[in-house]
């Protein structure tokens, strides 16, 4: 029996974009649960966050087993079952690679694993399949083949519909493909990885060749250099940021903040305040935003949230990506100073993903 339909999905003005090569529309910005739902956030205000999201175009949610260890997935299962919201209305990922408990097989990349770790995310988000099953890292103890044919298996039992990679190498990434084309197993779509106008080497310029040949997509987390791109770590750490709610998480980079390589990087976030204030009348996080989603390889823009009213400010960014005009893109090259290098093309024209001058 169908599940009776509490609330409507509404797109409002949300662009959508492929998922890599796939078919699978996904929204611009999609929300995710890491550190949130299931650990800051518990019970109605997981609800009311979600509701947000779904009432003004976000109907995509990105979750792991390890979140919370396992919590997060359950907040997440239990609040669209008590919201009523159609199954096909939405997209769910999840990740599997951690684990929530001790042995050695509840982790990794082995088909035992794989196959059973996603079952058990499957039970705690309420649901009979995920859209989107990611490997959330390279498992370098298991043979690649295992690990794609143990993908294309739970695909293949609708399990899943797709899967895709979480800060894999780009050679990880290729030799996936080779190990699907050659024994007609399904290919992963999209790679999940950092992405911020403060790292950029390895979504810019060490998956340039994928996107080129595969149209692989991406599905950014960080975009704003968890907070530091929002300006709120200008003159330190504030009391309820998440650099101290979650110090052991942070550690490293409250050290690296610092530091002097840190010291720089809040001058850097101070400018691009600047220009975002007086040119294009919006805060910082607004621009960092609009800045990643404007990347014609970026499929989503995964944001985090601990209140409805967060949810609502990141989604200004959307008004933000038309004012990104080429002149803008300059300044903020020029403030950031930080672009890739490309591949030498020893003066020949450069052409485009397609192949087109």
């Amino acid at each position: 029996m169908s599940q009776p339909v509490g609330i409507e999905y509404n797109q409002k003005n949300m662009p959508f974009r492929r998922l890599g090569p796939s078919g699978l529309r996904v929204p611009l910005f999609s929300l995710g649960g890491w550190l949130t739902f299931g650990g800051t956030v518990h019970g109605d205000p997981v609800k009311d966050i979600v509701k947000t999201a779904i009432e003004n175009g976000i109907n995509m949610f990105d979750e792991a087993e390890e979140y919370s260890k396992g919590n997060s997935e359950r907040e997440l299962g239990r609040v669209l079952k008590e919201l009523g919201i159609r199954r096909a209305d939405y997209v769910i990922t999840t990740k599997i690679f951690w684990g929530t408990r001790p042995g050695p097989n509840n982790g990794g990349l082995s088909r035992k694993h794989i196959i059973e770790g996603l079952k058990e995310s499957l039970e705690r988000l309420q649901t009979d399949y995920v859209d989107v099953v990611f490997a959330h890292r390279a498992d370098h103890n298991v043979p690649m083949e295992e690990i794609v044919r143990a993908f294309s298996w739970v695909i293949d039992q609708g399990l899943a519909y797709y899967w895709a990679t979480s800060e894999w190498t780009a050679r990880e990434i290729e030799e996936a493909f080779l190990i699907a084309e050659k024994h007609g197993l399904h290919k992963p779509i999209a790679e999940q990885c950092q992405h911020h106008l403060l790292h950029r080497e390895r979504p810019e310029a060490e998956y340039a060749p994928l996107y080129k040949k595969h149209h692989y997509g991406t599905t950014v987390f960080s975009a704003l250099a968890s907070g530091i791109l929002t300006g709120k770590y200008n003159d330190g750490i504030p009391e309820n940021s998440r650099f101290n709610t979650n110090k052991e998480n942070f550690k490293q980079r409250v050290e690296f903040l610092n530091s002097d390589e840190g010291k720089k990087q809040i001058a850097i976030v101070k400018e691009l305040a600047k220009l975002a204030e007086t040119e294009l009348n919006c805060k910082v996080s607004h621009l960092a935003l609009a800045w990643v989603a404007k990347n014609p390889n970026t499929s989503t823009v995964i944001l985090g949230a601990t209140s409805p009213e967060q949810v609502l400010d990141n989604l200004k960014a959307l008004d933000v990506i038309p004012t990104l005009t080429p002149e803008v893109l300059e300044k903020i090259e020029k403030i950031v100073n930080n672009k890739p290098s490309g591949l030498p093309t020893y003066g020949r024209p450069l052409l485009d993903r397609f192949g087109r001058m």
